[in-house]
């Protein structure tokens, strides 16, 4: 967390050095202007987070100073504390119509100083907090209808080419696989928004059934093997013979999912001609683990915890949609079913995604 910078303005010198006694004890830096026009004219490379200014001061008062920083955009919700000898209700009502958001009386009062200041830095913090969510939601609509976008244009183009009487009908089944995908890959997007948005609310309940665990896995797999057809990729499932079966009791149709994320992630990644590993092991009779192997670039080892959070993508690829949901999404199935879910590397290149689940989770 950055040190919070105090802008005083005074034409006074001696009443900075007053302030900056006062505020010894409090982890701040302190700037000073000697006036309203050195204020206006350095905030930005000063970059305050709270003003103290003065409001009696030769050629551009605090009054008018306080005007001008508010009239600016860029500056207009910074926290301004007018320091003033004028205690009428007249004057500090000109105070507060001019923008001030406090004022602290002369002679300065070091336990009111410090309050007051302390107060605004809250104010500050929530606006700026405020902000970093607000553009983080614009960022994030953004990437949903860019993501959304792709789909959706495989769709319509693909429809418009099976309406054409003049399209071969020999292309037809691969133009309606493409289809197939693109609305597959929409379902999921929508799913996995609606899904982490339940779960994290408390609305949704995981339904616990008795299933197979290595019938579930080859099912994933076998759905996946056309799409990374398309690649020249493979999609290899180790399963040891004593382990030709694993009854658990989970949440298949979230598991379902989580795998689906997964191996959607791989095959998306890895490079043409390679292979993609699923593998089950079961490591006692209370506790399994998954992985899921690829050829793809990796993911550094700063950024291996940063990927589970929602919207937070790691490394952008080109040529490659990444919203930043499906790894957010696995996390938070897993560790409702309390296991837990990690990245390792897959030598000599690529990334192994490692689930640790108990056989039989409760609710």
């Amino acid at each position: 967390m950055k040190t919070p910078i105090i802008f005083v303005v005074d034409d006074d010198p001696n009443n900075f050095d007053v302030i900056e006694t006062l505020l010894s004890d409090r982890d701040y830096l302190l700037f000073y202007a000697a006036s309203g026009e050195e204020a206006l004219r350095t905030i930005d490379s000063v970059r305050p987070d709270v003003i103290l200014l003065d409001v009696m001061m030769p050629g551009l008062d605090g009054i008018e100073t306080c005007q001008r920083f508010k009239a600016n955009l860029k500056w207009h919700n910074l926290p301004i504390i007018m320091v003033t000898a004028l205690n009428s209700k007249a004057d500090l009502a000109r105070c507060l119509e001019a923008g001030a958001d406090d004022f602290i009386g002369k002679p300065i009062n070091s336990v009111e100083l410090r309050s007051r200041v302390q107060s605004m830095l809250r104010i500050k913090q929530q606006y700026d907090e405020l902000q970093n969510l607000l553009e983080l939601r614009k960022d994030m609509v953004e990437t949903i209808v860019h993501d959304l976008r792709n789909p959706l244009h495989g769709i319509v183009l693909g429809i418009h080419l099976l309406n054409n009487p003049k399209y071969p009908q020999d292309k037809h089944p691969q133009t309606l696989a493409g289809i197939n995908t693109a609305v597959q890959n929409l379902q999921m997007l929508v799913d996995d928004l609606l899904k982490i948005s339940l779960i994290e609310s408390g609305k949704l309940a995981l339904n616990y059934t008795e299933f197979d665990l290595c019938e579930l896995l080859r099912s994933v797999a076998s759905g996946f093997k056309a799409i990374a057809a398309q690649k020249n990729q493979s999609i290899a499932i180790q399963v040891s013979s004593e382990q030709s079966s694993c009854v658990v009791s989970l949440d298949k149709t979230m598991l379902h999912r989580t795998l689906d994320n997964l191996l959607s992630n791989a095959i998306k990644f890895s490079p043409k001609n390679s292979q993609i590993t699923a593998s089950l092991e079961v490591l006692s009779p209370s506790q399994l683990k998954i992985r899921v192997a690829d050829f793809g670039p990796g993911v550094p080892v700063e950024l291996r915890q940063k990927i589970f959070e929602k919207y937070e993508v790691g490394n952008a690829i080109e040529d490659i949609s990444q919203i930043g949901l499906g790894l957010a999404f696995c996390k938070t199935i897993v560790e409702a079913h309390q296991g837990r879910i990690n990245i390792k590397d897959n030598f000599p290149k690529g990334s192994i995604f490692e689930i640790d689940l108990p056989c039989e989770a409760s609710a």
